[in-house]
Parts: structure tokens; sequence; C-alpha cells
């Protein structure tokens, strides 16, 4: 595969933002980041991606509202929700709403990048 998946970061704490789009560009990802659930939308309308990590909590737009639009509007891109609060709820509320699986932080950067190719793969 010589075509570079196309992966945008979505969470509100700017230091896992750019910690992570670093981490995925060292591994031949192109990396977009949004600081909300509606910068995030504006990315999405103007660039075609193939993955979104998507926080859960965010102010503006949560990430269940933004999972809940791109389901919607593009069905075939990719999503691995991100959360601090890694209980059973926030798992199957986003399974059920179309994520393609969930990933807790503090993550560890293996077992990511192990969904993503899983997910990417699919």
């Amino acid at each position: 595969m010589s075509e570079k998946s196309r992966i945008l970061v979505v969470d509100d704490e700017d230091t896992l933002r750019t910690v992570l789009s670093q981490e995925l560009k060292g591994e031949g990802y192109e990396v977009e980041t949004a600081a909300d659930g509606l910068l995030a939308l504006d990315a999405i309308k103007q660039n075609k991606f193939d993955l979104v990590l998507l926080d859960i909590k965010m102010p503006n737009m949560d990430g269940f509202e933004v999972l809940k639009y791109i389901k919607q509007n593009h069905k075939d891109l990719k999503i691995i929700m991100l959360t601090g609060f890694a209980d059973l709820k926030n798992a199957i509320e986003s399974k059920k709403l179309g994520a393609e699986d969930f990933v807790s932080k503090p993550y560890d950067l293996v077992d990511l990048l192990t969904t993503i190719e899983r997910v990417l793969s699919e």
C-alpha cells in the first residue's frame, strides 16, 4: 500500500493531539488535527480522511455528536473513539453509534497503532 492513510486526530488536549500526530506521522500516516468537534466537522467537509481518532469529551460538540454526523454523511470513514473515561457505557454507546473501535486514554502506543492498522485494513 503506497498510498498513505490520512488520519484526523480530534482531541481538546493540545499535548495529546501534538504527541499523537507526531507519533502517527512517524509511522508514515498523513495526519491533521482538530481541537474540538466543530473544527473536526470542518476538516472532514474539506478533506478526505481514512480514519478519525475521536475524543468523546470535548467542548462545543462532543465526540458522540461528531460520530453521528460522520456515520450519516461519510459512511465509509472509519472511527476509533478515544476516551479518558474508559467505562463500558461509553464503549457500548460508541459501538452502537457505529464506531469501529474504542481506545482508552492514556493509551498504549503499540496497542493504538495495532488497532489503527486493523481498522484500516477491514
